[in-house]
């Protein structure tokens, strides 16, 4: 069922239930008062015939002819009956009345009146002492017009009903169209995405409702994906091109070494240059695979000396230093030891960091690289910094995206992906990051620690 229908039908259902209470409420109170009002005039009329039957010895003539000209409509002998005391019949016609019964006139003697209903008929009875005598009167009257009071009302009030319900029902319709009609929309430019336009945004609305709220949460999902999709194209041609690289250099270099012997001095470096590759693009798989599973590492954070890290990292990059024609240079300007601890995962925190001192020695262009921790406003300061080639302004922005490479590489190999790795840890360890380069002068990296650490 769409949620217009269902809009339709609550409406309707809301609307049926709350008028049959209203219209049963409206119909019992009306039903009661009519009755009382009824049984309220047989007791007038039953008061009246009473004085006109049983006080005409007692008032003057002329006054008891004034009362019978002015009742004598009212009161007719037909429904009329005064029982003395024997249960009999004195005055009036109405004689043997089979739903006047005994019990009824000994109830009214014993409590001064009764009325009650029966064959149409409604019956009010009184009991009036007189010098002649203790009576009870009874008068009825018809109920024809008290029916056709009831009935007419019934009709109208079903007729209101009946009215009512196909008035909500269409107006649902109408309302539900009006207060729909941008979620159709919504609805409309959804199913005009495709892959290709799949980061097209839907124009927000600007009400401030609910269907605003739906369309901002709908770009943001839509944003979130295309990003997801423009990694995946990206990773798809960066794996294409950078895979292609190192394979077909070992391929090239198989194929030419199969082609005759060779020395053994020969065989070494084919050997050698084979095994630089694979480790290449097995420190490629790396590198992805552990950005794959970021998301979902568990905590396992524990006290870590940061000053160790570093000597570590010094330890396995200083012969690719020297290969490099560089040297790195440590420099502790650190008075609080404590600072120097800090609660994280030693394994990424040593790769995050191997990657940053990695890049300035790819880039150092002969110059050595510095590495100096010191402490700023109480908090642990990491910098790396370079005198290479730096990195363009346009570049630097973009720098620690994934796959992301600057234009001024030229050979040096990278993937595109240390530093943004690198930021995806220290981002999980709330280190911030900030990079400083100017073109010709050198790149320095600034790892600033959280003061609560």
């Amino acid at each position: 069922m769409t949620l217009r229908n269902r809009f339709t039908l609550i409406s309707s259902l809301s609307f049926g239930i709350v008028s049959i209470i209203t219209f049963g409420v409206i119909f019992f109170a009306y039903y009661d008062s009519t009755k009382i009002f009824y049984f309220e005039k047989l007791r007038n009329t039953a008061l009246i015939s009473a004085i006109y039957y049983l006080e005409k010895d007692e008032l003057p003539k002329d006054r008891h002819d004034q009362i019978k000209k002015e009742y004598n409509h009212l009161i007719q002998n037909n429904r009329v009956a005064v029982y003395n005391q024997n249960n009999e019949v004195t005055f009036g016609q109405n004689l043997n009345d089979k739903n006047i019964r005994p019990f009824h006139l000994q109830a009214v003697r014993n409590n001064k009146g009764m009325q009650f209903m029966s064959d149409n008929q409604f019956y009010y009875g009184i009991f009036y002492p007189d010098n002649q005598g203790d009576f009870v009167v009874f008068v009825k009257s018809p109920n024809d017009s008290f029916r056709s009071q009831i009935l007419r009302l019934s009709i109208i009030m079903l007729s209101v009903l009946v009215i009512g319900l196909l008035a909500i029902y269409f107006l649902s319709r109408y309302l539900s169209k009006i207060v729909y009609k941008p979620i159709s929309n919504v609805v409309a430019r959804i199913n005009k995405v495709d892959y290709n336009n799949i980061s097209t945004a839907i124009t927000s609305t600007h009400t401030n409702d609910e269907v605003d709220e739906l369309i901002k949460s709908y770009n943001k999902l839509i944003g979130r994906i295309s990003e997801n999709v423009l990694l995946q194209q990206n990773f798809i041609n960066y794996v294409s091109h950078e895979f292609k690289t190192p394979l077909a250099a070992i391929s090239g270099n198989l194929e030419v070494f199969a082609q005759k012997d060779r020395t053994p001095e020969e065989y070494r470096k084919v050997a050698k240059e084979s095994l630089d590759n694979v480790y290449e693009i097995e420190n490629i798989l790396n590198n992805l695979l552990l950005m794959s599973g970021m998301t979902k590492l568990e905590s396992s954070h524990q006290q870590v000396r940061v000053d160790e890290l570093v000597w570590k990292i010094y330890e396995k990059l200083e012969a690719r230093a020297k290969e490099n024609r560089s040297a790195i240079k440590i420099q502790l300007e650190v008075t609080k030891p404590a600072l120097l601890e800090f609660p994280g995962n030693e394994t990424l925190l040593y790769l995050a960091l191997y990657n940053i001192v990695e890049n300035a020695i790819k880039y150092s262009e002969d110059h050595p690289v510095t590495i100096r921790l010191l402490e700023k406003e109480d908090r642990l300061n990491i910098e790396v910094k370079d005198q290479g080639r730096g990195i363009p302004a346009d570049d630097l922005i973009k720098i620690s995206e994934t796959f992301y490479r600057g234009k001024n590489v030229d050979q040096v190999k990278g993937s595109g992906i240390g530093l943004s790795l690198s930021k995806s840890i220290f981002d999980h360890h709330h280190i911030a990051m900030k990079i400083d380069s100017e073109i010709g002068v050198g790149t320095n990296v600034l790892l600033v620690f959280p003061s609560d650490a």
